[in-house]
C-alpha cells in the first residue's frame, strides 16, 4: 500500500476506513477519515486493507476551462498560495500550497454565478516566504490586470502575512476597482474549511463599490457573515479562528452576508471610478520593525544603523515608550538620517511621548509619533515613504495616506 491509497483499518472491533497519510512513528498507522480530521492507530493491533489505490482518488480535482457569462462582472484572481489555494501532501501529510487559481473556481461553483474571471497564478508559497520585492511584482500585476479590463480583483493570499501585503498594495495602488485580498484558516479538506465562504464573500465585495484594498474574512466563527477590513487596519488576532481578523483602532469598511450575499458599509470609502488607477510599487526593503522589551540592550538599535538600515519602527511599551539608555541610539539614527518610528504594543490606542519624560526625551532625540498604526502597517508605510519620498519621511509618517492613521486630539498632559 502507498501513502493517498483508500484503506480499511479494523481494531477492536472497530472499522475505520479514510486515505493513508504518512506517520512519524513507525508503529502507528496514520490515516484521514471522511470528516477531515487524521486519526494514528497502533499499527500492530490494527488489520489494514486496501479499498482503492490513490490515483483514481487524487485525480478527481480538475481545473476545468472558464467560461464567461453574458450580464456579469469581470474579475481576476491572483493566486499567491497559502492556505487557501493549499490542500494535503499525501508524500508527507502536510498542507502544501498546490491549488491553482483556475481550481479554487472549480471547486467552489457559486463563485460562478457572481463573476466572470481571469486566473493567474503568481506565486505558490505559504505567507512566511513572502517579501517586500513580491509585494512589488503583485503591486504590478494587480495595475495589469486593472488595465486589461478587470472589474475587481481578488488575491488568494496566506493568513500569516497577509496584513503586510495589504497594507503594501494600499501604498502601492490608487485603484479604481476593488482590490480584496482573501484567505482561509483551515484547508479545503476540513469540515470546518473556511474557504468557501470567504472567497464567496470576497468576490461579491470585488463587484461592490468598494474601490479600495481590504481583505475579507470571516466575521465570527459561524458560517452567516464576513467582514471587509480596511488594507491598513487589519491584523490576524488568533492563529486558529475562522474569525480571527480584526479592525484595529476603526470599525471595519462593512460586512457581506453570505447567503443573501448583501454587502453593509460602515464607514466612508473610496468609490468605483473615482480615482484614476496609480501604481507607485518602489518599496525601500532595509528597514525594520523592532520590539522593545524590559531590560533589551540599547545595541539592538545601533546594530540596525551599523548594517546600513534606512528605517526603524520601535514597538514601544504602552504611549510609545523604550528605555533610557535607548534614547542615545534615537538620537544617532536621527543624526544619520534614518528615521524612527515609535508605535504601541498595545495595539488599541494612539501614542504620546508628551505624556511622561522619557518620551519627550524621545521625541528631542527624534523619534517620529506613529499614531495609532499598527506596528506592521508603520513598517510597510516607512518602506514606501522612504523610496518614493524621502525628504519629506516625518510629515508624511504622521499624515494619513491609505486610511492607516486617525486624526485625533492628542493626549495632553
Amino acid at each position: 500500500m502507498d501513502l493517498g491509497d483508500r484503506v480499511l483499518v479494523e481494531r477492536n472491533g472497530i472499522s475505520y476506513e479514510g486515505v493513508l497519510m504518512p506517520s512519524r512513528r513507525a508503529d502507528h498507522v496514520v490515516i484521514k477519515l471522511k470528516n477531515g480530521y487524521n486519526i494514528g492507530l497502533k499499527a500492530r493491533e490494527s488489520d489494514i486493507k486496501l479499498i482503492e489505490k490513490g490515483k483514481e482518488i487524487k485525480s478527481q480535482q480538475l481545473d476545468r476551462p472558464l467560461r464567461d457569462k453574458p450580464g456579469l462582472a469581470q474579475v481576476s484572481i491572483l493566486s499567491t498560495g497559502g492556505t487557501i489555494a493549499s490542500k494535503v501532501d499525501y508524500r508527507t501529510g502536510a498542507v502544501t500550497s498546490q491549488f491553482s487559481a483556475g481550481e479554487i473556481i472549480s471547486a467552489i461553483p457559486e463563485l460562478e454565478e457572481i463573476a466572470n474571471y481571469r486566473a493567474r497564478v503568481i506565486y505558490q508559497i505559504l505567507s512566511e516566504n513572502m517579501r517586500s520585492d513580491y509585494w512589488t511584482a503583485l503591486a504590478r500585476s494587480v495595475a495589469e490586470e486593472i488595465e486589461r479590463g478587470a472589474e475587481g480583483v481578488i488575491i488568494t493570499h496566506g493568513t500569516d502575512t497577509m496584513m503586510y501585503t495589504a497594507a503594501a498594495l494600499s501604498f502601492m495602488l490608487k485603484t479604481p476597482v476593488p482590490v480584496v485580498l482573501v484567505g482561509s484558516q483551515r484547508s479545503s479538506d476540513r469540515p470546518s474549511s473556511d474557504a468557501s465562504m470567504n472567497a464567496v464573500c470576497a468576490a461579491t465585495v470585488a463587484t461592490s463599490d468598494i474601490a479600495e484594498v481590504s481583505v475579507v474574512m470571516h466575521g465570527t466563527t459561524n458560517d452567516d457573515y464576513c467582514t471587509i477590513h480596511r488594507g491598513t487596519r487589519v491584523r490576524k488576532m488568533h492563529t486558529s479562528r475562522r474569525d480571527a481578523f480584526q479592525t484595529i483602532n476603526q470599525h471595519p469598511l462593512g460586512r457581506v452576508d453570505y447567503l443573501s450575499r448583501k454587502v453593509e458599509t460602515y464607514l466612508s470609502f473610496c468609490h468605483r471610478g473615482e480615482v484614476e488607477m496609480e501604481l507607485n510599487e518602489r518599496l525601500e526593503p532595509r528597514c525594520s520593525l523592532v520590539k522593545y522589551t524590559p531590560g533589551s540592550s540599547p545595541e539592538i538599535l545601533h546594530y540596525y544603523i551599523d548594517k546600513g538600515y534606512r528605517g526603524i519602527v520601535l514597538e514601544g511599551t504602552g504611549l510609545g515608550h523604550v528605555a533610557s539608555d535607548w534614547i542615545e541610539g534615537i538620537g544617532r539614527a536621527n543624526e544619520e538620517n534614518i528615521p524612527v518610528v515609535v508605535t504601541s504594543q498595545c495595539l488599541r490606542g494612539r501614542i504620546c511621548d508628551r505624556v511622561y519624560d522619557t518620551g519627550r526625551d524621545m521625541l528631542d532625540a527624534g523619534a517620529i509619533e506613529g499614531g495609532d498604526m499598527l506596528p506592521e502597517v508603520a513598517l510597510v508605510k516607512l518602506m514606501w515613504v522612504l523610496a518614493n519620498n524621502s525628504e519629506e519621511v516625518g510629515s508624511l509618517m504622521k499624515t494619513p495616506l491609505a486610511g492607516e492613521i486617525s486624526h485625533s486630539i492628542p493626549i495632553t498632559v
